[in-house]
């Protein structure tokens, strides 16, 4: 629990700057220097690609939280863990790319008429969805090697100051729109990079493969472990990303920028579990090596007695605030006003979950996982399709709620 709490502290300060810095940029500065489709595009860009980047992890993810407590040998490298995982990279990306030029005129289709703007940058998914694979896989590892807080350094904190810098210079037209579409993806890409020389500095940069460690047991673990992190991750991101795709192919991408402006308010409540279930995912999973169940419960009760407090105090000053939330809005946004209502209960009950999560994605039931995330993902395009034509952007952040609390509910019921 020390570690929990330092690594908490320091990520919870990163994440609140970083979160400051971003609602100056997403909430204030984007309205009135972008228009509604411009932020719509970057939107877009952003959930097709961590989409297309979560198939490319290949499960990997949830193979290191499980896994790599038994390759843990600093003197030895960690029996060449990390050339396992530059090849899964490799890997990875090839194949997300060969999906993404099969599907592409299939999403072409679906857009065109919503959203042309989407269909004419359509290939700047291609290095959004690298860095994407490189940064989740990377940051995975630092967190495995209890150094969760620079993930959350370069990722809420580096990037969003060089997103601000990069708008900055846009609104002083020193270059063009399509340049900062251009300088917004280095901004994306420098995380993963800055990750990448970090593990370098400390000398865990290591090519040298280490194969003959890996038992046979132990490579049927990990194959069955990848397959069910495939599984669960596309699920799990698809069901975060749906509703904004969804509604730039219904409606268009003018009201998915709305929509998501208001959904940076709402995910104000998220920010503190962030720091906290990253550094506990680590502690959990060496807990559950051990067989230790009073640690697990110990870090389960702390995380869902501090996460709901704090959730719920955020939630009732963002709803006591809306009105003072349109006075920095263009009047255009008044329509994703229930966005942040809708949300913010959903998220609140999220914060009451507490590491649930994590307790189950690291023990041996962690198959049951992956039909909770399939139910979640059902419910998501189910309730959109019903709510978004019906209701438009709060008719999105209906369905989204609905499914979202389902879906914890059934974790918490199950731990």
């Amino acid at each position: 629990m020390g570690v929990i709490k330092r690594q908490s502290i320091l990520g919870s300060l990163f994440l609140y700057i970083g979160v400051l810095v971003g609602f100056i940029t997403s909430s204030v500065l984007l309205p009135k220097i972008l228009n509604q489709e411009q932020i719509g595009l970057l939107n877009t860009l952003l959930s097709y690609s961590a989409l297309f980047a979560q198939i490319g992890t290949l499960g990997f993810v949830s193979v290191t939280v499980r896994m790599f407590s038994y390759f843990r040998d600093k003197e030895n490298h960690h029996h060449g863990y990390f050339f396992i995982t530059v090849m899964v990279i490799l890997a990875g990306f090839l194949f997300s790319l060969f999906l993404f030029y099969i599907v592409k005129p299939l999403i072409i289709s679906r857009n065109i008429e919503n959203a042309p703007l989407f269909v004419e940058y359509i290939n700047y998914l291609i290095p959004l969805i690298f860095f994407g694979i490189v940064f989740m896989i990377i940051d995975i590892y630092n967190t495995v090697l209890f150094q969760a807080v620079r993930g959350i350094f370069v990722k809420e904190f580096v990037q969003r100051i060089f997103i601000l810098l990069f708008l900055i210079l846009y609104y002083y037209q020193i270059y063009n729109f399509k340049s900062f579409v251009w300088l917004y993806i280095v901004a994306n890409a420098l995380p993963a990079i800055l990750l990448c020389i970090w593990l370098a500095i400390d000398g865990e940069f290591t090519l040298k493969p280490q194969l003959s460690f890996i038992s046979p047991d132990l490579r049927k673990n990990m194959i069955g472990m990848s397959l069910f992190g495939i599984l669960y991750g596309i699920a799990g991101i698809a069901a975060i990303q749906t509703d904004k795709i969804m509604m730039s192919s219904i409606i268009s991408l003018k009201v998915t920028g709305i929509y998501a402006t208001f959904f940076v308010f709402a995910a104000l409540i998220r920010v503190p579990s962030r720091a906290m279930l990253k550094i506990a995912s680590a502690i959990i999973a060496e807990a559950w090596k051990r067989n230790d169940l009073k640690e697990i419960n110990k870090v389960y009760r702390a995380t869902a007695i501090n996460q709901y407090i704090i959730g719920l105090l955020v939630f009732i000053g963002l709803w006591a605030n809306i009105h003072n939330i349109f006075r920095i809005l263009p009047p255009s946004c008044e329509a994703g006003k229930y966005v942040i209502f809708f949300f913010g209960l959903a998220y609140t009950f999220y914060m009451a979950g507490g590491a649930n999560n994590t307790i189950i994605a690291s023990s041996k039931h962690y198959k049951y996982l992956s039909w909770f995330i399939i139910a979640y993902f059902l419910l998501i395009v189910i309730t959109n399709m019903i709510f978004i034509p019906l209701w438009g952007i709060s008719g999105a952040a209906i369905a989204s709620a609905i499914s979202l609390s389902i879906f914890i509910l059934m974790r918490i019921v199950f731990v």
